[in-house]
């Protein structure tokens, strides 16, 4: 008994006759050619089993003498090969936390599963068995914090158990498949797989296209002036936090950039000009993001909040340079001096996220009436969304952005009434009248 099995040892321990806990067939298994290899008695009669092993056994080794096994690679050496690969090559061009999410998925769902599989054992019904295995899994259900009590809940999410493996979203066992892909393409680059196996999922047409979480004009408006409350309130101990905040939102709306994008912004990177064609004051901006450096221009509400954080975030704390000159000049040390921001300051040095859910959750905005959690990301969504109701031009939105037109397509445009041309669409060859019941008659 090994791991919950049943084992017998055969032919001098070169060859296994296991059955699992909850199996009633038997299984063979030897190593030859460098790997292991396994097929099914199909029998649950013992003697049958080591019959079936010893002829199988016997053939395997003819065919191993005349050449006819050769060493296969298994999908974990592949696996390695990947990893190994995939890191140098993608150096700069990948961010660390996604080289990281290919090696976690290898590690905690695709090689468990394929990893001493043949390369040439991983096929299309091997695929669907792994995608039946992992959404056979139980619904992950939301904690009842509120019944259980927030002590009881700090020490839930304290504790060392294991947690129950759940079912994962759709958007996650897709990105397990995509590393599934990456290290088959890696065998067949080596010659180790002749070719790619259907990886498609069956009896599934497209998805529905959702539109993403993004404010509504109304909701908008809303936002902005919950924020603005906040940010006026002088006894808040808060008070340049939520300022910064309310300037947060009005700049990302009217900017349409992504959070990294604000998030790496500096004060060089913005400049305010006069533009000709609108003959009103914007912002040039310089995007450093996931796309490499793009550029930006912004409508004329993102200037004033631009102005107002350059005002506020002054530097006043000395560095030690600059003590030490106040030290020889006689000065007090801890004398502190409001200073203009660097231009290589950050713009927004702390993250907005805490502060800007409790907002929404006060407000009730977090979530969409689809249910969708609105994030700072929903700003950019909502300034798309805006400039495609006012009549912008698709293409060149796509470009301010840094993205493509079948992206808008997809997400945004789809639910913009104000892009149904209703001219366009009441077409009528001929006049018409309505009678008193309101039907069409020619």
């Amino acid at each position: 008994m090994r791991n919950g099995e049943l084992s017998h040892a055969l032919m001098g321990g070169k060859l296994h006759v296991f059955r699992r806990e909850r199996s009633s067939r038997w299984q063979c298994s030897t190593y030859l050619a460098g790997r292991e290899h396994r097929i099914s008695a199909k029998t649950d009669s013992l003697a049958q089993a080591k019959a079936f092993a010893e002829d199988w056994y016997l053939t395997l080794r003819g065919k191993v003498a005349r050449g006819e096994v050769s060493a296969e690679k298994t999908f974990k050496e592949a696996a390695a090969a990947f990893e190994r690969e995939y890191e140098i090559i993608t150096e700069g061009q990948r961010s660390p936390a996604y080289v990281r999410g290919h090696k976690d998925r290898l590690r905690l769902h695709l090689n468990p599963f394929f990893g001493s599989m043949p390369l040439s054992q991983v096929t299309a019904s091997a695929v669907q068995e792994y995608r039946i295995k992992r959404l056979s899994l139980p619904v992950k259900t939301k904690p009842k914090e509120a019944a259980e009590g927030e002590a009881a809940a700090k020490d839930k999410k304290k504790s060392k158990e294991p947690k129950e493996a759940t079912r994962p979203a759709r958007t996650t066992l897709h990105h397990e498949l995509v590393t599934l892909r990456q290290v088959l393409k890696t065998a067949i680059r080596h010659g180790w797989l002749q070719h790619l196996p259907d990886l498609t999922a069956p009896y599934r047409t497209s998805g529905k296209i959702a539109h993403r979480a993004w404010f509504s004009p109304e909701e908008y408006q809303q936002l902005y002036k919950a924020t603005r409350a906040r940010a006026a309130d002088k006894k808040n101990h808060r008070h340049k936090a939520a300022a910064q905040l309310h300037d947060y939102v009005l700049f990302m709306a009217n900017t349409g950039l992504r959070p990294d994008e604000a998030a790496r912004l500096q004060y060089r990177d913005v400049t305010i000009v006069d533009d000709e064609a609108t003959s009103e004051q914007i912002l040039e901006i310089s995007v450093r993001g996931k796309r490499g450096v793009g550029f930006c221009k912004s409508t004329r509400g993102a200037v004033r909040p631009f102005e107002r954080i350059r005002e506020r975030n002054v530097n006043d704390r000395p560095t030690r340079e600059e003590l030490k000159q106040r030290k020889a000049e006689g000065g007090k040390a801890s004398e502190r001096k409001a200073a203009p921001p660097k231009p290589t300051d950050l713009l927004f040095p702390t993250r907005q996220t805490m502060l800007l859910n409790k907002v929404l959750a006060d407000t009730g905005l977090k979530e969409d009436r689809e249910g969708q959690a609105r994030t700072a990301y929903s700003l950019r969504h909502t300034y798309i969304c805006m400039r495609l109701m006012e009549g912008a031009d698709i293409y060149q939105v796509a470009k301010n952005c840094r993205t493509s037109v079948e992206m808008i397509e997809k997400y945004y445009a789809s639910h913009i009434k104000t892009r149904l041309d209703a001219a366009a669409i009441n077409v009528r060859r001929r006049p018409v009248a309505s009678d008193s019941e309101g039907e069409i008659t020619p």
